[in-house]
C-alpha cells in the first residue's frame, strides 16, 4: 500500500526528466533517518505522460534501469492524461524479472488527506519545467517570433523522437497536427 507521495527535485520536459541526484539522496538519507529501510521508500516511480499513451519511452526505460535497476525490486507506474495505466513490477533477485500489473484509476471514492495546495506547493518548489527546445524554464522562456527563429534546435532532439516508442511518437506528431497557429502557411514551415 502506498501511503506517501513524495516529490524530489527535477527538470521536466514534455519527452524527459532528469531526477537532481542531490535531492534524491537527501530523500533517501531522511527516509533511513526515520527507520525505514529503502523498499519501503524508494521502490516505486510514478509518473505521467502528456498525451494519452501511459506505455513507458525509452527515457523512462534508461531511468528506471539507471535509478532503480540494483534494487531487489521496483515498480514504474504511468499514468496518461485520459486516464490510461502501465505499472509494470521488475525484480532484480534471483533469476530477475518483470510482470505487468493490471491497474486502473478510481476516482470514486473521497480521498481525505488530500492538501491540493500542499500539493501545488510540493510541485512548484521540486519541478522545474524546461522549455523542450532551449532547456530553460518553461515560464522564463521568451515566445517573440525573433527569439524563436534564432533558436537552434538541440542536437539530440531527433535521436530523442527516435528513441521514443512508436505510440509516444504518434502522441506528439498528432498535437503538432491539431495546433494550427505552430505551421507559417506563407512559408509552409513548423514554427516551434
Amino acid at each position: 500500500m502506498v501511503k506517501e507521495f513524495v516529490t524530489v527535485k527535477q527538470e521536466v520536459t514534455c519527452v524527459s526528466v532528469n531526477f537532481d541526484d542531490n535531492a534524491v539522496g537527501e530523500f533517501f538519507d531522511a527516509q533511513v533517518d526515520l527507520g525505514r529501510r529503502p523498499e519501503q521508500f524508494g521502490r516505486i516511480w510514478l509518473h505521467s505522460h502528456p498525451g494519452d499513451s501511459p506505455e513507458p519511452s525509452s527515457v523512462d526505460e534508461e531511468t528506471f534501469d539507471r535509478v532503480f535497476g540494483h534494487c531487489q525490486w521496483a515498480v514504474m507506474f504511468i499514468v496518461g492524461q485520459d486516464s490510461s495505466t502501465y505499472a509494470r513490477l521488475s525484480f532484480n533477485v534471483g533469476p530477475g524479472g518483470q510482470v505487468l500489473v493490471p491497474t486502473a484509476l478510481d476516482y470514486s471514492e473521497e480521498f481525505g488527506p488530500a492538501d491540493h495546495e500542499a500539493w501545488e506547493d510540493e510541485y512548484a518548489e521540486n519541478v522545474t519545467a524546461l522549455d523542450w527546445l532551449s532547456s530553460a524554464p518553461a515560464n522564463e522562456t521568451q515566445r517573440d517570433e525573433s527569439n524563436v527563429h534564432a533558436r537552434a534546435l538541440p542536437y539530440d532532439l531527433l535521436s530523442e523522437f527516435e528513441d521514443m516508442d512508436p505510440a509516444q511518437r504518434q502522441v506528439i506528431l498528432d498535437e503538432l497536427a491539431d495546433r494550427p497557429e505552430l505551421w507559417d502557411d506563407e512559408r509552409e514551415v513548423l514554427c516551434l
